[in-house]
C-alpha cells in the first residue's frame, strides 16, 4: 500500500481508538458518568427545547421549568452521594447568587438519592439558594435525552430565554467564572 493510502486508513484506526477511550460514555464501577467538566455551547439555529422538566422540590414545592418561560434557566443535575457534585457546589452556589439580579434562574433535579434526607442535608452543607426537583428515579433526566446520558451526573443545562437548550456541562463545574461566562454568552446571544 502506498504511504499516500496508508496515512488515511491509520488516521481513521486511531480516531476510533481514542473515541472508545472515552469515560463520558462508561460509568465504571462509580455508576455515574465523570464527564470532566465538558462544555457544549450550541449555536442558536441548532438549539431544541428540552421535554417536561417538572416535580416535587425537596421542600414540597411543585416546580415546573414551563413557569421560568422568557428567562435564562440553569439545571444542574446533582445527588448527594457523588462526590464531583460536592466538589461543583460551592461554585454552583455563588454562580446562582451572582446572576440572580440578573434575573438567570437556578433549578437543581436530585437524582438517585434514596433519601430527601441525605439530599437536604447536601443543601444545607453547601447553602444551596436555589430549589431542586427530588426525582430519585431519574425521570426529568428524559426531558434532555438529546443533550445529555441518565447516567449524567454532575451535568448542568443552560436553558436560553427561548425555552431551548443551549448549552450543556458534562461533569463537574470547573470554576463559578466558567459558569458565569457560559450563561452570559447564552444571555447575550441574539435569538
Amino acid at each position: 500500500m502506498s504511504r499516500s493510502r496508508s496515512l488515511p486508513a491509520l488516521l481513521a484506526v486511531l480516531v476510533l481508538f481514542a473515541g472508545g477511550c472515552s469515560r463520558v460514555g462508561s460509568t465504571g464501577d462509580k455508576g455515574y458518568i465523570d464527564g470532566e467538566g465538558v462544555i457544549t455551547l450550541l449555536p442558536v439555529a441548532k438549539r431544541k427545547a428540552p421535554g417536561m422538566v417538572s416535580g416535587e422540590t425537596l421542600d414540597g414545592q411543585q416546580v415546573s421549568l414551563a413557569s421560568y418561560a422568557g428567562k435564562v434557566v440553569v439545571v444542574n443535575v446533582w445527588g448527594a452521594w457523588c462526590p464531583p457534585c460536592r466538589a461543583e457546589a460551592d461554585d454552583l452556589a455563588a454562580a446562582a447568587r451572582e446572576l440572580a439580579p440578573k434575573g438567570v434562574v437556578f433549578v437543581g433535579i436530585n437524582s438517585r438519592d434514596s433519601s430527601k434526607d441525605n439530599a437536604r442535608a447536601f443543601e444545607r452543607t453547601y447553602d444551596v439558594p436555589y430549589p431542586s426537583i427530588y426525582d430519585p428515579g431519574g425521570r426529568n433526566l428524559l426531558a434532555f435525552h438529546r443533550t445529555l446520558t441518565p447516567n449524567a451526573i454532575p451535568s448542568t443545562v443552560v436553558i436560553d430565554a427561548q425555552g431551548r437548550v443551549a448549552a450543556s456541562i458534562l461533569g463537574a463545574v470547573t470554576s463559578k467564572t466558567t459558569l458565569v461566562d457560559l450563561v452570559e454568552d447564552v444571555a447575550g446571544a441574539p435569538s
